[in-house]
């Protein structure tokens, strides 16, 4: 599905520092600013007409954008854009070059080549772009937000301010920028879901990278739609596959990240957790949400029948919620399905590389080494869906990594 190499880069931007050249209460990194950006744009796009913007061009959009980002680790983001400028094409080569041998082999060669057009061609998804731009600016006045709070003894730090402050306007056009401007209710789910990087995956133990539930989200999402090619997934099915894998974790902005050894362990205690996550996404995220993302939102977040919620179950949607076990009869737009059970196991193949990671870094605990075979006992007993084995890909990476 996807070379452990290229997993370990997207990785790799968990390390990558942002504002480092400022004081910052919190460490702020490249992982959770793009995970954060795609949350903003999915409500970006939702606001906008219906189908001015193909979902799933804006996602491989941005991830043409990550791409290209993690193998540029070393450029401060302002020098990056301004190197663009003048040497895009002589960057874009060289990204490209990086990126051949993990990419080649996706689609026969497809992916590849959508990505040389894309860094090519500005023109193509333009609209989609345009929403990831903004996405992006909105999520780096976030972060400013806390930079300045620490920074306001510098002497420059204002006219920074004022240049995060005007961009703003570049971005108008979009009814979901100027409802988040005039701090709008949209603006408390950009801002919940951003406290998601505060969270810290494994808490209990010391790990190198460090990622946080937002972090994490993201790479979920992306091992989803990466799953959703490898399948031959349709449009919708590919959209729902991404954005629920973002999705997965965001109730935790209002209960915590509770791992899962100890949600299981307790008999009854996960459904404890799973009313009062419905209970605070009823209060706490729903009313905040413009009226016609509701329900299609609700439907990524795993809602679904009298109250209940698992976002993790092989879902199709064309005259309401089903359960259905195999989805390979409904791999059309209509049906709205979701891959719940390989999304699970993109979940655990993301905490699995966590734990691996460290421990291949010379950074393990009783707890790591568990949790790691746990997780790689799940893989082997429940990682094969379909034609996608996921215990192999585990083991792919654990030989990769040397553990």
């Amino acid at each position: 599905m996807l070379s452990p190499k290229l997993i370990e880069q997207f990785f790799g931007a968990a390390s990558i520092q942002r504002w480092n050249d400022y004081p910052r209460m919190v460490e702020l990194v490249e992982l959770d600013k793009q995970a954060h950006k795609f949350i903003i744009a999915y409500f970006l796009a939702q606001m906008e007409e219906k189908d001015s913007v193909t979902m799933v061009h804006m996602i491989e959009a941005g991830i043409f954008e990550f791409l290209r980002r993690v193998v540029v680790t070393d450029i401060r983001p302002d020098v990056f854009r301004r190197a663009l400028q003048k040497k895009e094409k002589e960057i874009n080569i060289w990204v490209l070059e990086q990126l051949y041998d993990s990419l080649s082999d996706i689609e026969e060669g497809a992916f590849y080549k959508r990505f040389e057009t894309y860094l090519n061609n500005p023109t193509m998804y333009k609209k989609e772009r345009f929403i990831l731009k903004a996405a992006s600016y909105m999520a780096t006045k976030w972060e400013f937000s806390i930079v300045y709070q620490t920074s306001q003894f510098l002497n420059h730090i204002d006219r920074v301010k004022e240049a995060v402050d005007e961009e703003i306007e570049d971005y108008y056009e979009l009814i979901g920028v100027r409802k988040m401007a005039m701090n709008k209710k949209i603006s408390k789910i950009i801002d919940l879901s951003g406290r998601l990087r505060f969270q810290k995956r494994w808490a209990q133990t010391p790990r190198i990278p460090e990622t946080s539930v937002l972090g994490h989200m993201l790479i979920v999402a992306i091992l989803g739609y990466f799953y959703s090619l490898r399948i031959k997934a349709c449009g919708k099915r590919m959209e729902n596959n991404f954005f629920c894998a973002l999705f997965h974790d965001f109730p935790e902005a209002l209960t915590r990240d509770i791992i899962s050894p100890v949600k299981y362990s307790v008999s009854g205690l996960d459904n404890i957790i799973s009313e009062f996550e419905i209970k605070m996404i009823e209060e706490e995220i729903l009313p905040f949400l413009p009226e016609t993302i509701v329900e299609p939102f609700k439907y990524l977040l795993g809602l679904y029948g009298d109250n209940q919620k698992d976002e993790f179950l092989n879902k199709i949607n064309e005259n309401g919620i089903e359960i259905v076990g195999d989805l390979s009869a409904y791999n059309e737009d209509k049906y709205n399905a979701i891959d719940g059970f390989a999304l699970k196991n993109c979940d655990r193949i993301s905490a699995f590389i966590e734990a691996t990671l460290s421990i291949s870094h010379g950074v393990k605990s009783k707890e790591l080494i568990q949790g790691r075979e746990y997780i790689l006992q799940n893989l082997k007993e429940k990682g094969q869906v379909g034609a996608v084995d996921f215990y192999q890909l585990a083991l792919d990476i654990e030989e990769y990594l040397g553990v």
